[in-house]
């Protein structure tokens, strides 16, 4: 090739210097017989002088122009000759492949790319049909596509199957333009078409494997729920009767360390089970419209003080950032627990950046999210200087009980429950991490157009601690019924209890006092928590109803929401808790915003008809 174009420019260098030459020649031969014309001829007159001079002049000017031209031609030609090369060079390396086929169909050229990713050569390919290659399913949408350019003239991006000389079938992206003659006539088609095989293989595999990881999640959530169900009911026992030795115990007792030891080891197994129910997706949602740089803002002293003074803690919040749609308390949840792995990342110290960011996701930037669609998004990206992660880690960090730390020191939930609420918020998560160097975590929320508000709090005059008014506490666990009655009673209600919801129609019928509020558990077995209050309705229509839940199903919870209208405690929860909620129901201190939300619409609900 090299000598080829080495001889092509000697040819090309002959031909631009062999006109000039001979022109020269010619006028130095009549510059030669003009002047030899004019000396010979001593009797010229000065007229004949004076037009030859003129001649020979003129030839000289014209030579001159010749001259000229020619090395400009010679200039314009490299020009040329090197677009071709380059355009060649182009042609001969490219990865895509390049046809260009007439109105007819048939194929006018095919660039070298096609040997090398098909294994057909430019010549085997022009000799056949242009479809002859082509998936027998697929060829009908090609040829739609080819009449839509031949309209339009510009044609959409498709994807069919191309059969390769080995007999397998590839998997082709193509563009396709068109062009015309003068009279506006389609001429040729310039086709471009990019294997995308592997690509498609890679984001099948990554589909699978998010299936077969949703799928172990959701059979180990189903698990965890079932446990988080048991354990809130034990807690809720221990919890409440620490409540009872506590108001029991004069200040200064030195058994009251104890109650507070007990009472810190039930809050930190009230976290665990907090983390089960969210991972098994058997925890409430309070879905609001969130301002993520205030929610950042918020805890921002809280993690200062959970990392601790050796790591130094960067926020970077966008402004003018947009809103999204989640549940606060588990967004702030995802922060709590990517700021606890970046601090157990980085145990000599280092540097913890929180960033805020409004971003817009294309075609293009979503390949690394397969799940994610194009369009506005806030982002949330929070990142360390740690140790970071090998491939095989990061694998891995979603999976629910995986965990790097020691034994006693991670649960492995934390990563699988961000996982967890972030699908549930419709977002999408990023990681990436190198061994030395660190980890990001990138999580996109879709982007609202409402704005957060803050609720005013709403007060009231002080109530004394004491209230009165009857409840009925239907509860399926003794010991749990047991201590929540106690509680009851020493703030000053009567309690009717029952274990079902038959016993507690039985002690309804024998109960001619109204009944202010019914608290029962959502899930019992037999009838139902939202079964009983429909049946209490018809008698006791002044009944407020309160549910109690540690595991959410789908009858006061839809998609992990509550129902419009439905007051619910959950478990395990502490006397002040109890006590608050019940108060709420009944009308004895302000809501706040969700509970006020929930008793409006249970106000506003139409009556239960009587049957």
């Amino acid at each position: 090739m090299e000598q080829f174009n080495t001889n092509n420019r000697r040819r090309e260098w002959r031909s631009g210097i062999a006109a000039p030459v001979v022109i020269l020649l010619v006028t130095l031969l009549l510059a030669f017989f003009t002047f030899t014309l004019i000396n010979g001829q001593a009797n010229a007159s000065l007229g004949v002088r004076l037009i030859a001079s003129v001649l020979l002049s003129l030839l000289l000017v014209f030579n001159l122009f010749v001259i000229y031209q020619q090395v400009y031609n010679n200039r314009i030609r490299r020009q040329v000759s090197e677009e071709l090369a380059i355009s060649r060079l182009i042609r001969e390396n490219a990865a895509d492949m390049i046809a260009v086929v007439d109105a007819d169909g048939r194929r006018v050229y095919n660039s070298p790319s096609y040997q090398r990713v098909l294994g057909y050569t430019p010549a085997e390919l022009e000799s056949t049909d242009s479809f002859e290659q082509i998936h027998p399913d697929d060829r009908q949408l090609v040829k739609d596509a080819a009449e839509e350019t031949r309209r339009t003239g510009q044609g959409r991006r498709l994807e069919y199957r191309f059969r390769h000389k080995n007999g397998s079938w590839r998997l082709l992206e193509s563009t396709a333009n068109l062009t015309r003659n003068r009279r506006g006539e389609p001429e040729k088609f310039v086709i471009v078409n990019r294997d995308i095989t592997e690509r498609r293989e890679a984001e099948r595999a990554l589909r699978d494997n998010e299936l077969r990881q949703a799928q172990r999640m959701e059979a180990v959530g189903r698990l965890s729920g079932g446990i988080a169900h048991d354990f809130n009911n034990l807690l809720g026992v221990i919890i409440g009767y620490t409540d009872i030795l506590e108001m029991h115990l004069k200040e200064g007792d030195p058994l009251r360390k104890s109650v507070e030891e007990i009472r810190k080891t039930g809050q930190r197994a009230t976290a665990l089970t907090r983390q089960l129910l969210a991972f098994s997706r058997r925890q409430v949602l309070e879905p609001k419209v969130v301002d993520l740089n205030a929610v950042v803002a918020d805890i921002e002293k809280m993690l200062h003080r959970l990392i601790g003074e050796d790591i130094e803690l960067k926020t970077v919040l966008a402004p003018s950032l947009g809103s999204l749609l989640a549940d606060q308390g588990q967004i702030e949840q995802v922060i709590l627990n990517l700021a606890v792995n970046a601090r157990d990342a980085m145990p000599q110290g280092g540097k913890l950046t929180i960033e805020t960011a409004n971003v817009i996701l294309d075609e293009t930037s979503t390949r690394h999210l397969p799940t994610a669609r194009a369009g506005d998004y806030v982002m949330l990206s929070v990142s360390d200087t740690g140790i970071g992660m090998d491939p095989q880690t990061k694998a891995k960090i979603f999976e629910p009980f995986f965990t790097t730390k020691e034994a006693g020191k991670g649960t492995g939930l934390g990563l699988a429950t961000i996982y967890d609420v972030v699908q549930r918020s419709e977002g999408h998560i990023w990681v990436y991490s190198e061994l030395g160097q660190g980890t990001i975590f990138k999580i996109y929320f879709p982007r609202v157009q409402a704005h957060a508000q803050r609720a005013a709090a709403k007060t009231r005059p002080p109530q004394s601690e004491l209230a009165g008014g009857t409840i009925l506490v239907v509860e399926d666990d003794d010991s749990l019924r047991t201590v929540t009655r106690d509680l009851l009673v020493q703030s000053g209600y009567s309690v009717l209890d029952a274990g079902t919801g038959e016993q507690a129609l039985q002690i309804v019928q024998r109960h001619c006092a109204p009944i202010h509020l019914l608290l029962a558990d959502v899930v019992m077995p037999g009838m139902s928590g939202p079964a009983l209050a429909g049946q209490l309705a018809h008698t006791h229509p002044e009944a407020k109803v309160l549910y109690t839940s540690g595991y959410t199903d789908q009858t006061i919870v839809r998609n992990g929401m509550l129902d419009p209208g439905i007051l619910l405690l959950e478990k395990p929860y502490t006397r002040d808790a109890l006590i608050r909620k019940v108060r709420v129901a009944l009308g004895d201190i302000a809501p706040n915003q969700d509970e006020a939300d929930s008793i409006a619409e249970l106000r506003d609900a139409p009556a239960v008809p009587s049957k």
